[in-house]
């Protein structure tokens, strides 16, 4: 299946191509999608695509280490707020895309509000990852809302990322400052912590425990699911009826690239519709920012998902990551489970 997709995506972007140089990409996605974008794009273009592999927080400290000497040329995926981060601290440069109109309007938006140093690829919901198996073995119910995660019943059962590391989990708490108001989310957030089993580096790890049956329940982005269903683990979603947030999953060119030519052909590559569908392929179901690309049906239904009306500019400042992180490393993270 994964020959087949490898081989649907070359015939669609016109075959094969002579060498064309290198490209360096942190990739802040799913590993089989980096792979699988990394692979078609060099087999189609003759361009080396060196690819390293980092959540959105562990990039962006990457970036802010090589500033003076940078190693990238693109960064691809994760969440958006450090690519705003890292367009605010000057790592990234502005490129308008002609491509642009071709975009939704929320990824358009985030070009717009970063200077046009960043572009959103796709957006998925924050909710709960949950293994009906192990919750039904508990006796546990499934959780519907934000307060429900928190109850003494689930003591031990959730797992969640570090923020300082994870992309997701800072999503989370600027989603619940939004939703609750910042004394009321941080009150929320030392009552889960009583129930929170481990809080591992990276924002896919919770649900990837859960589908193994490591743990019964997490907080991730609910596209993450369906691909760890498909092969064939016990693992359901839901999104808090209460509201929550969405990512807008971004890309951005790294100021200083040694190869800004090859670069740009890159990321005009990846806002295309067929490069976009190959997140599908690599069962990953985020939507796509380009609005001719095709849109699995596993995707979550964004009509269906009660949204906050998500403050990324915001939320996407250096200064309030840094201040919200440090607030939970002291007001949350010091206390024992």
């Amino acid at each position: 299946m994964r020959k087949l997709c490898f081989a649907v995506a070359i015939a669609a972007l016109g075959g094969g191509a002579a060498a064309q140089g290198q490209v360096n990409v942190i990739c802040s996605v799913q590993a089989e999608w980096c792979n699988m974008l990394s692979t078609v794009y060099a087999r189609t273009t003759g361009t080396r695509v060196n690819v390293t592999m980092k959540g959105s927080g562990e990039a962006l400290a990457q970036l802010i280490a090589e500033k003076e000497n940078p190693k990238t040329d693109v960064w691809f995926g994760g969440t958006g707020d450090p690519h705003l981060q890292a367009a605010e601290q000057g790592l990234s440069i502005e490129y308008k895309s002609p491509s642009l109109p071709q975009l939704h309007d929320w990824a358009q938006q985030q070009a717009r509000q970063s200077g046009y140093k960043t572009v959103g690829i796709y957006s998925g919901p924050l909710g709960f990852g949950y293994n009906p198996e192990l919750l039904a073995k508990k006796k546990l119910p499934v959780p519907r809302t934000w307060s429900d995660l928190a109850k003494a019943e689930y003591k031990g059962e959730v797992q969640v990322a570090n923020p300082a590391s994870s992309g997701t989990s800072y999503t989370m708490i600027a989603t619940l400052v939004q939703l609750m108001g910042e004394d009321k989310a941080f009150e929320y957030l030392k009552g889960l912590h009583r129930n929170v089993g481990a809080y591992p580096r990276s924002g896919t790890a919770p649900i990837k425990a859960v589908a193994r049956g490591e743990t019964a329940l997490s907080i991730s982005f609910v596209h993450d699911g369906p691909g760890e269903k498909m092969q064939g683990f016990p693992v359901e979603t839901v999104t808090p009826s209460d509201g929550t947030g969405a990512e807008i999953g971004s890309m951005s060119l790294i100021k200083g690239s040694r190869n800004l030519d090859a670069a740009k052909k890159f990321y005009e590559w990846a806002l295309t519709p067929a490069a976009q569908e190959m997140a599908a392929a690599a069962k990953q179901f985020q939507l796509p920012s380009n609005k001719a690309a095709k849109v699995d049906p596993r995707v979550p239904d964004f009509k269906k998902i009660k949204l906050i009306n998500y403050d990324y500019a915001k939320y996407g400042a250096s200064a309030e990551r840094r201040r919200l992180i440090a607030r939970w490393e002291k007001e949350v993270n010091s206390l024992p489970r």
